[in-house]
């Protein structure tokens, strides 16, 4: 049994000293039940209903009241997916699915090399879904053509995957995410990052995380994509929203994005001029911020200070 870190003068607890321990944690409390896959986890029901009242508290927090919400299933349609040009920037995070298509001799085929302790897999072909990486990726292809002046507000929830193994209990494979996305001006999409940079910091504060802000890059691909990165970051595209969960690294929990007009390019959403509508997005790990709370205040959500209890409908 691994022994839980002290409980600091403000209620919250020290963090882990390696997500070994914080990840042994979690299995002894069961709350997480680990799988022969690393990052593929089973969720306990303890776990299931913080993650609801995570996203009951996060949806709370809407400003755009009249904004559409979708809850999307843990597939997207592929050529969708490859106009996201996800695969250029992130081929190694990317979960193709494959299906089997072909008649009795193809059966036959595919069962001898089953069989054989072969590479069964070959004899499937390309489905025409494919597992989404960022939950507003189904979004986009949605969306009229032509974004009023106002610009377009957006809610969405859903499965996002990521071919990262790990045993840090931070990087699932599988993970679910709210988001809030808006479409317009490149004043508009701006305005609504750093606006919900602040209010999404506020939201995490309410449930006793000690959460502050980073300027951040995503993990692009190759040497092309070290230069990204490095622009991604300087040009302050990004924001996270980070927890000290262990004392190896800081842990982001939401982040804060702005595309500029990649989406807009990419999906053809124009503005009443012509030009690409640029676009923002605020997303909500629903799943690490559910960690976030069983690293900081326990592995026992009934032992949790009323507050935030309160604010999790617990």
């Amino acid at each position: 049994m691994t022994a839980r870190p002290d409980q600091t003068e403000a209620g919250a607890r020290a963090p882990y000293a390696t997500p070994d321990d914080l990840r042994q944690a979690l299995v002894d409390a069961g709350v997480l039940h680990l799988t022969a896959v690393d990052g593929v986890h089973h969720r306990s029901w303890d776990w299931e209903r913080v993650l609801r009242g995570v996203e009951a508290h996060v949806m709370a927090k809407r400003v755009a009241t009249n904004a559409p919400r979708r809850w999307f299933p843990p597939v997207m349609p592929r050529e969708e997916f490859l106009r996201t040009d996800y695969v250029r920037s992130f081929p190694d995070l990317v979960g193709s699915i494959d299906v089997f298509t072909g008649g009795d001799r193809e059966h036959r085929a595919l069962l001898e090399v089953l069989d054989e302790g072969g590479d069964w897999t070959a004899h499937l072909t390309p489905a025409e879904v494919m597992l989404p990486s960022s939950v507003c990726h189904p979004l986009y292809g949605t969306l009229p053509h032509d974004v009023p002046a106002e610009g377009l507000d957006e809610e969405c929830s859903g499965w996002s995957f990521r071919h990262e193994p790990s045993l840090d209990p931070a990087r699932m494979q599988v993970f679910r995410m709210y988001e809030f996305v808006r479409i317009g001006t490149p004043e508009q999409a701006l305005a609504h990052r750093d606006e919900w940079l602040e209010r999404g910091l506020s939201a995490l504060a309410e449930l006793g995380l000690p959460v502050r802000a980073e300027a951040a890059n995503d993990p692009f691909f190759g040497r092309v994509g070290t230069m990204l990165a490095v622009n991604q970051l300087d040009a302050q595209l990004k924001y996270e929203m980070c927890v000290d969960l262990t004392e190896v690294r800081p842990t982001a929990i939401a982040s804060s994005n702005y595309h500029e007009d990649h989406f807009g390019q990419t999906f053809g959403l124009h503005l009443a001029d012509g030009a690409p509508a640029h676009s923002a997005c605020v997303g909500f790990g629903l799943d690490r911020v559910t960690l976030a709370l069983f690293a900081v205040h326990g592995m026992q959500p009934d032992d949790w200070p009323g507050e935030v209890r309160s604010a999790l409908s617990l």
